[in-house]
């Protein structure tokens, strides 16, 4: 056991009707979204208010969901190519936007940093839709393969899409700009910009883990001998001893992090996290901290001090895990199961606890 670790407990649990497929926290930490492979999206928030159902079953999945960093609005994308955005700081939550795209299936979704911008995925397409103007700004042409994957730059800036042979960069400033291009024989299934905008990390296709420094893009590094496809991707604070972020990458059961090192000619150096028997399905830093959470299809989530020792393994899903998500002050983590289970724990001794549904 790591020095003063408290032990995460079970505060609420709470199901839906299928396959729990993503959650979010709203930034306030008031509550919790969640989407399904049913088509529901619920709003359940804490305290003693009723879970709200912003879209009942539809029997057509519901695949990402992403809320503003202002807390106003909540996105939702899945299998029927609709993009549905609720106004959720009235007193009642508010569809405002349904975004027709069918044939597409929108699987990718994300919110800019420092404005009310939505990407999402579409084929091989990626779309911003501006809140302010109820429009949609750009339509960025990936052109080599669909979308498998995006995030904006902290400062956004810059909106990053990956898929077949990498990714491309595009600058806000001017859309119909020629995007940068990081080229990869492979293909980008995963992407994601580190915490401090320092640096781009691609999770790849054929085991591989690209990443470059995005002041020097031409140099970028190759990390080999992944067992799988690099699903999954999640950035620490930049808290280590040299300054740079910590970089945590899953790959079929294995969880793999990088640190850089002081020592150029090193490059990054990696430490394996073997404790999962399932393909891991999601991974997340607490905030502000190098806990690393770790969600797999063995029915286990397992918690990391310093993303190096295993302190704790929370339970509750028998069949497996799906998607996880930190409670914006870190003190509460959600995860979501594979027959529709929503489980939350907290590191307090007293948990406020959730509305049920």
């Amino acid at each position: 056991m790591a020095a003063n670790w408290q032990d995460f407990q079970p505060i609420w649990r709470g199901e839906l009707s299928e396959y729990v497929t993503a959650i979010a926290w709203l930034p306030n930490g008031k509550s919790l979204v969640a989407g399904s492979a049913a088509g529901e999206v619920m709003l359940l928030p804490t305290g003693t208010k009723e879970a709200i159902a912003l879209q009942t079953a539809t029997g057509q999945s519901i695949d990402c969901l992403a809320v503003s960093g202002d807390g106003r609005f909540v996105a939702a994308g899945g299998q029927d190519g609709t993009v549905k955005i609720w106004q959720i700081n009235s007193p009642a939550p508010e569809l405002i936007t349904t975004l027709e795209n069918k044939p597409a299936w929108v699987d990718h979704m994300a919110w800019s940093p420092t404005a009310n911008h939505l990407a999402f995925s579409l084929g091989r397409y990626g779309q911003v839709w501006e809140a302010d103007a109820n429009a949609i700004a750009t339509t960025l042409n990936f052109e080599s393969s669909s979308v498998l994957g995006l995030d904006w730059h902290p400062d956004g800036k810059f909106l990053a899409l990956c898929g077949h042979q990498g990714a491309r960069v595009w600058h806000i400033d001017d859309w119909d700009d020629d995007p940068q291009w990081l080229e990869i024989p492979s293909a980008s299934v995963a992407i994601a910009w580190s915490t401090d905008g320092r640096y781009l990390a691609n999770g790849n296709l054929d085991g591989t883990l690209m990443m470059v420094e995005w002041q020097l893009p031409e140099n970028p590094w190759v990390m080999r001998g992944f067992p799988g496809k690099v699903r999954q991707l999640a950035w620490s604070q930049p808290m280590t001893a040299i300054g740079s972020p910590l970089l945590a990458s899953c790959s079929a059961e294995s969880v793999v992090v990088w640190e850089r090192d002081a020592d150029e000619s090193i490059g990054w150096a990696s430490q394996v996290l073997e404790a999962h028997e399932g393909t891991v399905q999601a991974i997340a830093f607490q905030p502000d901290t190098l806990l690393l959470a770790s969600a797999a299809e063995d029915g286990w989530v397992c918690l990391w001090h310093n993303a190096q020792q295993l302190v704790q393994v929370l339970d509750g899903a028998p069949n497996g895990f799906s998607c996880l998500s930190w409670h914006p002050h870190g003190q509460l983590l959600a995860a979501g199961g594979q027959n529709g289970e929503l489980l939350m724990w907290s590191q307090s001794a007293a948990g406020k606890g959730f509305s049920k549904h």
